[in-house]
């Protein structure tokens, strides 16, 4: 009998990788290649989605061969992506009108702030789960419209086609089908959170043309088959990174949480079968929808700014050659020597949604070395990690007694037990680290079959490691206040002009 095997592309910020996965769930083979990253304006963040098609073209052949296998033994091809990152493109064509607008980018917020003042944007957030930020897909959408020459004319008549990247690769992937799932369509500001389809009040209010949006379907189905790249392989799963994690960490029962620790830090409870409206800054979301089965919900808590924190102190500041150095430097020192770095580089995500926020280094004296700062550029992470898991205790009427983790930093001995100490419960990382690409294959598996049910993927999860906290509660309640009072010196240093 023939093996077979799911595959994953994991389209991210950074690079665009193929994974392919076994039916235990373990890595088979990688395959990964980095895109470049456009900064034309302070702000700005773009992306070339043909760079990254062509990147998509790479990467998958290469995986089949590492793992020595050919299309016939995919059972099903699984997409996880960035989010938010918004791109336009020709119907005709298939060519973009031009770069793709990435999540971290802020040209919008005067856009955002004019809208947060129009009539009907608080039902718009009332029905979308979501504040009003540059973050999200619908402004930077309108930004396009507003200011790309005939394209809002072009996009009534049906002639150009918007999608986020998983939208984007599935077009191309299938020669045309112009599709999009709930968990990115939850991140537009346009779905509408209870009814899983796009609202016409919020598309009237930011003035998008219904023509030139996809179709929402279920996160594990099968969309239909390939032709380019792997042809005649179906095509059966796509999640937003983050949901992809929170599936791949299997976190299926309410109060189940993870956090994936990459470029920024998105921390996801799963709330069950109904949205729960945040009070305390956090998102209402969709975490997945199997088939016809009813949608899963999440609370999440998004961090801008965590390990490019790192990337910042190795290469704008020159302080570390390799970004494994900081836990070395950190440990050179006891503690943060009363310095605390806030990294709101581009605003303040969850839980204040401040876009006029400024990063801040506090408790600077002569007494402080590049071994505290580096203890500052990780605790950082810590806090805010804390500041989003209390608003989700508050918000969910749940306690958090466990997080799971991923991503990149998790190999960062000295930041997983920081974490452990100031949430003050345990925190436990997993045997498949990648559990971005692996919540992708464990969709497309499930909607072909590959897989029986949800019980057989948590049998796959097996713990690599676990971090206790050990930290004294007294100073755990001085530092929080310390950091606290920090975070508010960020706040209002961007001045919005006067008219």
């Amino acid at each position: 009998m023939v093996d077979r095997y799911v595959v994953a592309i994991d389209q991210g910020t950074t690079s665009t990788r193929c994974i392919v996965f076994d039916r235990r769930g373990q890595l088979v083979s990688v395959a990964q290649r980095e895109h470049q990253q456009h900064f034309p304006r302070p702000g700005w963040v773009e992306h070339d989605a043909t760079e990254i098609w062509r990147n998509v073209e790479r990467v998958v052949p290469r995986a089949l061969a590492q793992a020595g296998i050919d299309a016939g033994q995919v059972a099903a091809v699984g997409i996880a992506n960035q989010r938010e990152t918004t791109l336009v493109w020709d119907r005709r064509t298939g060519r973009p009108v031009g770069r793709a607008i990435v999540w971290q980018d802020t040209r919008t917020d005067t856009l955002v702030e004019q809208l947060a003042h129009s009539p009907g944007a608080e039902d718009v957030q009332r029905r979308c789960g979501l504040p009003l930020a540059t973050y999200f897909t619908g402004p930077k959408l309108r930004w396009l419209l507003d200011h790309t020459p005939g394209l809002a004319a072009r996009a009534e008549r049906g002639e150009v086609l918007f999608g986020t990247m998983e939208s984007w690769l599935i077009w191309n992937l299938t020669g045309g089908l112009h599709i999009t799932d709930v968990t990115n369509a939850s991140r537009t500001m346009l779905m509408d959170l209870n009814t899983l389809a796009w609202s016409p009040e919020s598309l009237a209010f930011f003035g998008i043309p219904p023509a030139m949006l996809p179709e929402i379907r279920s996160s594990a189905e099968v969309y239909g088959t390939i032709r380019a790249v792997l042809p005649g392989v179906r095509l059966a799963a796509a999640l937003g990174d983050q949901q992809a994690a929170l599936f791949g960490q299997t976190c299926f029962t309410p109060g189940e949480a993870k956090c994936t620790y990459g470029t920024g830090s998105f921390l996801l409870l799963n709330t069950g079968a109904a949205p729960v409206r945040s009070a305390h800054g956090l998102l209402s979301t969709v975490a997945y929808r199997i088939e016809d089965q009813p949608a899963v919900y999440a609370l999440e808590g998004s961090i801008a700014i965590t390990g490019s924190l790192v990337q910042w102190f190795r290469d704008q500041l020159g302080l570390i050659s390799t970004a494994p150095e900081i836990e070395t430097l950190a440990r050179s020192v006891d503690d943060n020597g009363g310095c605390y770095i806030v990294p709101a580089f581009s605003g303040l995500f969850a839980p204040h949604w401040r876009s006029e926020a400024r990063g801040v280094i506090v408790g600077l004296t002569s007494y402080i070395t590049k071994g505290h700062l580096a203890r500052a550029v990780l605790e950082a992470t810590g806090w805010q990690t804390r500041e989003v898991v209390d608003a989700m205790n508050a918000d969910s009427g749940l306690t958090l007694r466990t997080l799971n983790v991923d991503g990149g930093m998790t190999s960062d001995n000295l930041l997983m037990q920081f974490i452990a100490d100031v949430l003050d419960v345990p925190v436990v990382r997993p045997m498949v680290a990648e559990t971005v690409s692996l919540g992708a294959a464990y969709a497309a598996g499930l909607a072909v079959g590959y897989w029986p049910d949800l019980r057989g993927l948590r049998q796959n999860w097996h713990r690599a490691a676990q971090w206790l906290p050990d930290m004294d509660p007294a100073t755990r309640a001085t530092e929080y206040d310390n950091w606290r009072r920090a975070v508010e010196r960020t706040f209002d240093w961007i001045k919005q002009p006067s008219t």
